[in-house]
């Protein structure tokens, strides 16, 4: 077995989960995890980044800071769980999103954080820009987590799996791996309840719960192409964000705060609840922040009748810090030379190796 960190910091900008997990080709166990919260100063430039005309400089000023934001939060995890670097083989680096654009003339998807200065200031090497080639294959560069999601429940009958973060992406086992981004996940309702409550997302799902769904625009917003694109397809905050809300809220006129708030958080249940149903599966496993949202898997829960929903901790999987374990996995995949089966998740021409290694020396 050897030891292995993912990185990864989602379209939600929480913060930054960092996993520090023991593994080898037929399993993966969590040892430790820490996570960080963003400062609102660095969130504030990544979505001035996101969402504005910027310059050069501050494009490589944030790729900067966001790589000792990295590096700080995997050194305090070392310290606090008393490993020595040394006993890290590779830190597996996601960076963080500002741009995902596949199907452009020119095909890319933009992650920033610095892997040299992560791997300087860690003294491990580091596994990063799992993306591009996947992308320069032809192939959406995203969702990365079906391959892992397969790894570690593909054996189990009728099961699929579902990651909300910021977006929300599922995994399908059989009759053969697929998987892709069904659409937002909690971006909409965080930026919703910050906006209006000045809180960084809704807990438990309580505002939502207090409201009532504005049947026409949930209806809208389900009919919005992306919805109802064919598979493989993938998104980011390119596309959901402000103005994809301020486009269905406007012709309707007025409309209570936290009624909205109830709306985005059926659009979330029902655009992964109509792509499931589409799929042989018995059990939904949920993971990442969404699966700590109650009112969220209650709703979920009811939109699938026929189908058990819980959180992949019933496995022994922390939902919280999947993600980051996925990318301590293609850290190993990497190392080892191995290819990411992922051709028929991304539609790429093959499966390929993933990411770029940065040396710490």
């Amino acid at each position: 077995m050897e030891k292995y960190i993912g990185i990864m910091s989602g379209t939600s900008l929480d913060g930054v989960d960092v996993a520090l997990c023991e593994l080898n080709n037929i399993e993966c166990h969590l040892l430790a995890s820490h996570f960080i919260q963003f400062e609102d100063s660095l969130k504030n430039q990544i979505l001035n980044l996101i969402a504005n005309r910027v310059t050069l400089k501050e494009i490589g000023e944030v790729d900067h800071q966001l790589a000792l934001f990295f590096a700080k939060a995997v050194n305090e995890l070392l310290a606090k769980s008393s490993f020595d670097p040394l006993e890290v083989e590779a830190i597996g680096l996601h960076g963080q999103t500002l741009w995902h654009e596949p199907l452009g003339q020119h095909p890319f998807s933009m992650q920033l954080g610095n892997a040299s200065v992560v791997a300087v200031e860690t003294k491990i090497d580091v596994v990063s820009d799992f993306r591009s080639k996947d992308v320069a294959l032809g192939g959406q560069g995203a969702p990365l987590a079906p391959a892992f999601h397969a790894f570690l429940f593909a054996h189990l009958d009728r099961v699929a799996v579902v990651n909300i973060g910021g977006m929300a992406n599922i995994s399908i086992f059989k009759p053969e791996l697929l998987g892709y981004d069904t659409g937002c996940g909690n971006v909409l309702m965080d930026m919703w309840v910050k906006e209006h409550l000045n809180i960084a997302y809704d807990k438990d799902g309580a505002w939502a719960k207090s409201g009532e769904v504005h049947e026409k625009l949930l209806n809208n917003m389900l009919n919005d192409p992306y919805f109802l694109l064919k598979y493989p397809k993938s998104t980011g905050r390119e596309y959901f964000n402000k103005n994809f809300l301020r486009k269905y809220l406007q012709p309707l006129g007025k409309i209570c705060a936290k009624d909205v708030q109830a709306t985005l958080l059926a659009l979330t249940v029902e655009s992964i609840a109509n792509e499931i149903r589409q799929f042989d599966v018995k059990e939904l496993l949920v993971c990442g922040g969404g699966a700590r949202n109650i009112f969220l898997m209650e709703k979920l829960q009811e939109a699938l009748q026929d189908v058990e929903v819980s959180s992949t901790q019933k496995y022994g999987v922390d939902a919280d810090n999947m993600e980051a374990m996925i990318f301590a996995w293609l850290a190993y995949k990497r190392v080892h030379h191995e290819k990411v089966d992922l051709k028929s998740v991304t539609g790429a021409k093959d499966n390929t190796i993933l990411g770029a290694i940065y040396a710490k020396d």
